[in-house]
């Protein structure tokens, strides 16, 4: 099917010719001919006029049809041999200089359709112009005032010779411009493929940079972004139309110590700091860019975020580190306990004793309380070290923080602290009950004595859904004490460590083997004056 444009050009070019050629340059000749020019000017501007009136008609059913216009191209080609035959008869026949124009009907049928058409245009035009010539040598056109004079002066021989001429230069120019056109149509074919093909590849890569979950962007030589994918987005907090044509080190500042590097191949680990103030732990890497010459045109920067996997990382390492601490120290303890037991049992014989006196049963005594202590402090251990199956139950978490509210109400500790059960009504988890009370009574009681003066204890908890993430439930307990430093934040769920003057530091270790034997976890925000956050996530159901 032909293109709607390419007809469209072709009869716009007709018009152009008819405007230049025919009205400038035949009427500047005609002027010059005192004799005829008066009659044969009206001939030729009803031609023009003509040629006008069916070339806009045909812009107009080109415009609005949406057939095959195969009959229009048609259309065009004849008109355009009757256009130059009239011209031809108006302006002398064998002497008319317009005879050439028919090269122009050949050409442009070769355009519009396939070699054969252009072969039965060539013939078209040898027939027309031989007709012409040869009735005029006989005198057969003098009804339309073309008379044989002028070819009888020149004679049978140069009339045929002048239709050879033209009858083989008419083939050679249907042969010529044929080839030309093929060869034109096969170029254009294969470079609509090469466009098609590359348009498909760059949607593709298009596709490929915006949806890869690494952050890839590219920058010039000078060091300014080019491509700044989706993800690249999320890290940074900058969206692409800001990023472009910014510096890299702009963008993301904690790149300058690598600036130079980052055109050749490098790569290593930044703390970024995004828009939204959130640390973020990321790594680069970075090839060079290369034109098609070879030469450097700037590189390619992948940025990955490393912070959930070093998270992670530090939790493993963690739960192992305290696994093994764990088991050795249960070890311990139940070799220590037995002692501890005959210890114990041989203090209170000899303080019921009838030969011990008051001072030795004081002292008998404080040695009975501390191996009693000494037994709590194993039992918790015990405790932490090889907990007990969860038994999950269903519990309503509001009503199970307040019960724990009640619990410590009475406690010295939490003299002059407020708690505040921020949890919404209706939200329920499956945990076990007493595991429950534990965790809150152990994260309650540690935030009311990291406090110097009267405070307040704020219980948060919301649901979290994430996709195809299981759903989970969100629990933080936030106190305004004293807080933490980094090298404390690190060893917290360390057993036995602890800030507190006479704790055992057994109490958020057992926290969090408590909530990582439900499947969850429990993270820890703070800051030296600003207060601690203990963050618990938990999936929502029995899983």
């Amino acid at each position: 099917m032909l293109e709607k444009k390419k007809v469209g050009r072709f009869i716009l070019l007709r018009l152009a010719v008819v405007t230049v050629f025919l009205v400038s340059t035949i009427i500047l000749d005609l002027q010059a001919q005192d004799a005829v020019g008066a009659e044969t000017l009206t001939a030729l501007s009803r031609l023009v006029i003509a040629t006008y009136v069916f070339s806009l008609a045909s812009l107009l059913f080109l415009k609005y049809t949406r057939r095959e216009i195969v009959t229009l191209t048609y259309a065009q080609i004849v008109w355009d041999l009757i256009l130059v035959t009239t011209l031809v008869l108006i302006t002398g026949g064998v002497n008319s200089p317009y005879a050439f124009l028919y090269f122009l009907s050949i050409i442009s049928a070769s355009v519009l359709h396939e070699r054969s058409e252009t072969y039965y245009t060539a013939s078209l035009c040898v027939i027309l112009y031989g007709a012409i010539l040869d009735f005029q040598y006989y005198g057969k056109l003098d009804a339309l005032g073309l008379s044989q004079l002028p070819a009888r002066q020149f004679g049978a021989g140069y009339v045929f010779y002048l239709i050879f001429l033209y009858s083989a230069a008419f083939y050679l120019t249907a042969y010529l411009s044929g080839q030309l056109a093929e060869r034109a149509r096969l170029s254009e074919s294969a470079l609509m493929e090469k466009a098609i093909d590359f348009e498909e590849l760059e949607r593709l890569n298009s596709s490929i940079v915006s949806n890869i979950d690494s952050g890839l962007l590219t920058i010039n030589p000078s060091g300014r972004i080019r491509v700044f994918n989706r993800s690249a987005e999320l890290l940074t907090g900058i969206s692409q139309r800001e990023a472009y044509d910014r510096p890299l080190v702009e963008v993301i500042p904690e790149l300058k110590p690598h600036a130079a590097a980052l055109l050749g191949v490098s790569h290593g680990e930044i703390s970024h700091h995004n828009r939204s103030g959130d640390e973020l732990i990321l790594s680069f890497k970075s090839v060079p860019l290369s034109g098609k010459d070879e030469e450097p045109v700037g590189a390619v920067v992948d940025l990955r975020d490393l912070t959930e996997v070093k998270r992670l990382s530090d939790e493993l390492k963690r739960a192992d580190r305290l696994a093994a601490v764990g088991e050795l120290a249960a070890r311990m303890a139940h070799e220590i306990r037995n002692p501890l037991a005959a210890i114990s049992g041989s203090v209170q014989l000899v303080a019921i004793s009838n030969w011990a006196d008051d001072k030795d049963r004081r002292l008998l005594s404080i040695i009975l309380r501390e191996t009693d202590r000494l037994d709590g402090l194993l039992n918790d251990f015990l405790y932490y070290a090889r907990p007990t199956a969860p038994e999950k139950v269903p519990l309503q978490l509001r009503q199970a923080i307040a019960d724990v509210g009640a619990l410590v109400s009475s406690d010295p500790r939490l003299r002059g602290v407020t708690l505040e059960n921020e949890v919404p009504e209706g939200l329920e988890i499956y945990f076990d009950k007493n595991q429950c009370e534990q965790i809150f009574w152990n994260l309650v009681v540690n935030g009311a004595e990291a406090m110097d003066e009267p405070g307040r204890i704020v219980i948060r908890a919301q649901r979290q859904s994430s996709g195809w993430v299981q759903d989970q439930v969100c629990i933080t307990v936030t106190d305004d004490g004293r807080g933490m430093d980094a090298g404390q934040v690190q060893r917290v769920f360390e057993p036995f460590f602890t800030t507190k003057k006479g704790g055992s530091g057994l109490g958020l270790a057992t926290v969090y083997r408590i909530v990582e034997a439900h499947g969850g976890r429990v993270e820890v925000a703070s800051e030296l004056g600003k207060g601690t956050t203990f963050t618990i996530t938990i999936p929502e159901g029995k899983a």
